[in-house]
């Protein structure tokens, strides 16, 4: 029996990608930076077989924010339940639902339920949250559809890969460095300039000018999640000709005095730019090895530096 003053409603859009394959993307969190946008990253506060408790930090209006809420997956019926642990007023409470069904083998249904409840069951905010409601699921399922099938045709544009480096040192030195990027221009020679903006601490808006082998410069920006003193997640916002996306984390292990330290990075080609960028017979392999050496090179130099702080410190 419905709760008094509790309103339920549904909204739908078919996509053209497999239904286990939107599952997986809805469900599996890491892939949340790749599939939208606005997502810098996403982590796990607490995890079951079934249930989970996840943090996560997007861009809204040019800000980063970050919330947590409860999930229920059930990869069996391709359904993920959610529900927010805190709510804001108007709304006195809000959950829902992704069910994803298949149409057929390259195509699906995604159907995006919510419940919600007013504050004292007030009439004008209910139908302020419905309002709200619907036209953000609208958009939202827009914005999925489009990154999707997206994600799901660049599966063989996306590589990963990381570098690691071992200190003898602590991991908050080597933490450290990495985190104050606002010097990184006097400490590496690769980064012509900095501009680093902190208004809520662990969240990072770094725009800097990195200079080439060949001399010249170009311009990043990235949003950066800082976890002291484990990690270090970024997915950039301006990216180089070569990529549609780049996402990245610095990880920092210590075990008995010596840290391993990390950069991984997740990127995805635009083959667009290939033959402007590299030539009229470049290929997806070129580019790849092209974009592996550039990233893999400035992150094996930030190593190295951070190496020699961290080994020198104190």
């Amino acid at each position: 029996m419905p709760q008094p003053g509790l309103r339920e409603v549904e909204h739908e859009i078919t996509v053209s990608a497999p239904a286990t394959a939107v599952y997986h993307l809805l469900a599996e969190v890491q892939n949340w930076p790749r599939t939208f946008p606005p997502t810098i990253h996403v982590d796990h506060v607490e995890r079951t077989e079934n249930t989970e408790r996840i943090r996560i930090w997007a861009t809204a209006n040019g800000e980063a924010k970050n919330w947590t809420s409860h999930r229920t997956l059930d990869a069996e019926a391709l359904r993920i339940d959610f529900r927010q642990e805190v709510s804001t007023p108007p709304v006195a409470s809000m959950g829902g639902a992704w069910i994803i069904e298949s149409l057929s083998d390259s195509s699906s249904r995604i159907r995006l339920l919510h419940d919600y409840r007013a504050v004292s069951d007030d009439p004008a905010s209910l139908e302020w949250i419905e309002r709200a409601v619907d036209e953000n699921s609208r958009s939202e399922l827009a914005a999925l559809k489009t990154n999707v099938e997206l994600a799901h045709a660049s599966e063989e544009l996306t590589f990963s890969f990381d570098d690691t480096v071992q200190i003898a040192g602590s991991a908050k030195d080597v933490y450290d460095f990495i985190n104050e990027a606002n010097l990184w221009s006097q400490r590496l020679p690769h980064v012509a300039s900095v501009r680093l903006e902190e208004d809520t601490p662990g969240l990072q808006s770094l725009e800097m000018d990195t200079r080439a082998k060949d001399g010249s410069t170009h311009t990043t920006k990235s949003y950066r999640v800082c976890l002291p003193h484990e990690r270090i997640a970024y997915k950039q916002v301006t990216l180089p000709a070569l990529m549609t996306l780049h996402t990245g984390c610095w990880t920092f292990e210590e075990n008995e005095g010596t840290v391993a330290a990390s950069s991984q990075h997740t990127v995805v080609l635009n083959t667009e730019k290939i033959a402007r960028i590299l030539g009229a017979n470049a290929s997806v392999a070129d580019a790849k090895e092209y974009v592996r050496t550039a990233l893999s090179t400035n992150s094996r130099a930030t190593l190295g530096h951070a190496k020699d702080y961290a080994e020198n410190k104190g």
